[in-house]
């Protein structure tokens, strides 16, 4: 490659030489024209046989790049990723191995070097665009009863647990309040429990709690540690279902000391009523069945979650065949195992669960129709407080019905006073007994009025 001096102050032709490809002539002239301002316009690039093409060069950096030439090199694929805007660069590396075969190629694919920067821009905008995934600061207990506190986002959660994204909705803690109802779905090498605000993932050599400092989570803690504790000591139930049967019994257990605690309370308000109606009183009463409508609310949703899950065997077949080489079949959801023992172990796993689920059942439906029991019997108070109270008003209605019968009956004795309190002769304030005849008379008719009004009123059982 030989650098000609230009004949112009605007002018540079470029000679470059090629071996690689015979049937190109052995050297080649790039012609730049261009202005010496360094604010100029595009400088445009000829070469024998091919159009002229814009090229975005400043001639101040022209010297420096042209220095270069001899160092640097660009292939083929470089060349495709740069803009549509050629620079002197482009000039250069052209004769470094391919000479013009390349600047045919690079005009081929002007198409394609166009996309290449708005498909990067677009790569670098998502990267500095990403959503930040949700990290869960839970507690794991593992299945020798060691303790610990640890960070996870929701990709290593779904790495370690084998679940999907959407299972984790069920126990994700910021849906709280629109994941309320208990539930404890099956997945291949989990458990997910909700259970009220007891949140977390069983699998076969840990479980993970989220949220574990709210009452459901320590709870369920005091329950699964003394279990774990004597599950080492001697053979029993796999992790898993220790730590479902631990759920379960914790949240049974809170329903129950719940109602332990309400039903004394409501059973002497009940006492207390009928003799004695205070406002005190009848706050505790509507304190004390919002909180039975309550109880009666999640103890019915619990009892309706182990129904459906009873009632659904292949669910219960799900959870003994987890951690075994197992399957179920389609349509008849057998299980189908590589080992017998394992065939028998799981059916015999089966019908220890079903009688777990049947015992939670149980329990669950007692607490639940207690409560009911309790608020029945709050409802049927309430209903005879308002009956006493209607009652009540009924002869305070009464009262006023007959003061405003007296009230009538005074009033006509009070028109004729004013009628005979006018300032215009009649000729009877003459006569020495008017004033007791009118003032007797006056006394009976209105007695003899209210005896006639009072009549009517019993008579068609208004009083």
């Amino acid at each position: 490659m030989a650098l000609t001096p230009p004949p112009s102050p605007n002018l540079l032709q470029v000679s470059v030489k090629s071996s690689s490809s015979p049937c190109l002539s052995p050297s080649v002239h790039y012609l730049l024209f261009g202005s010496p301002c360094a604010n100029a316009s595009p400088f445009l690039l000829q070469k024998s046989g091919l159009p002229l093409l814009p090229v975005a060069v400043k001639p101040s950096s022209l010297e420096r790049r042209i220095k270069c030439f001899t160092t640097r090199s660009y292939t083929k694929e470089d060349r495709l990723n740069e803009p549509e805007t050629f620079s002197a660069e482009d000039v250069a590396g052209g004769g470094d191995e391919d000479g013009g075969s390349e600047d045919l190629d690079l005009q081929q694919n002007r198409g394609s070097a166009v996309a290449s920067p708005r498909i990067a821009s677009s790569s670098s905008d998502s990267l500095s665009l990403g959503i930040r995934e949700p990290v869960y600061e839970v507690l794991e207990v593992k299945s020798n009863g060691v303790v610990s506190t640890r960070k996870i986002n929701r990709r290593q959660l779904l790495k370690s647990s084998g679940l999907r994204p959407r299972d984790i909705r069920s126990v994700d803690p910021s849906l709280f309040l629109t994941n309320s109802a208990p539930s404890i779905l099956v997945r291949e090498h989990a458990i997910l429990l909700n259970l009220g605000s007891l949140r977390a993932i069983a699998m076969r050599e840990c479980v993970l709690i989220f949220e574990y400092n709210r009452k459901g989570g320590q709870a369920f803690m005091d329950t699964l540690l003394p279990r774990l504790n004597n599950m080492n000591g001697g053979p029993c139930m796999p992790f898993e279902l220790e730590v479902v049967e631990a759920a379960l019994l914790s949240r049974t257990q809170r329903l129950e000391q719940r109602l332990m605690d309400l039903e004394p309370r409501v059973q002497a308000l009940l006492e207390e009523l009928p003799k004695k109606l205070t406002v005190d009183i009848l706050e505790q009463l509507r304190i004390s069945k919002q909180t039975l409508v309550e109880l009666c609310s999640r103890a019915g949703a619990l009892r309706q979650m182990l129904l459906d899950l009873l009632e659904d065997p292949h669910e219960i077949r799900r959870i003994c065949i987890m951690g075994r080489n197992c399957t179920l079949k389609r349509g008849t959801d057998d299980v189908e195992c590589s080992l017998p023992l394992e065939k028998l172990i799981a059916e015999e796993e089966e019908e220890e669960i079903e009688m777990l689920l049947e015992n939670y059942l149980q329990r669950c439906e007692s607490c639940h129709g207690q409560a009911e029991r309790l608020l029945d019997s709050a409802k049927e108070m309430e209903d005879s407080i308002s009956v006493n109270l209607s009652s009540r008003r009924l002869e305070v209605s009464k009262v006023e019905l007959l003061l405003q019968v007296g009230t009538f009956c005074v009033a006509v004795g009070a028109l004729v006073a004013g009628i005979f309190g006018m300032n215009l002769k009649s000729y009877l304030e003459y006569h020495m007994f008017a004033f007791w005849v009118t003032t007797a008379g006056i006394i009976v008719g209105g007695v003899v009025a209210f005896f006639l009004i009072y009549s009517y009123l019993r008579a068609r059982r208004i009083l």
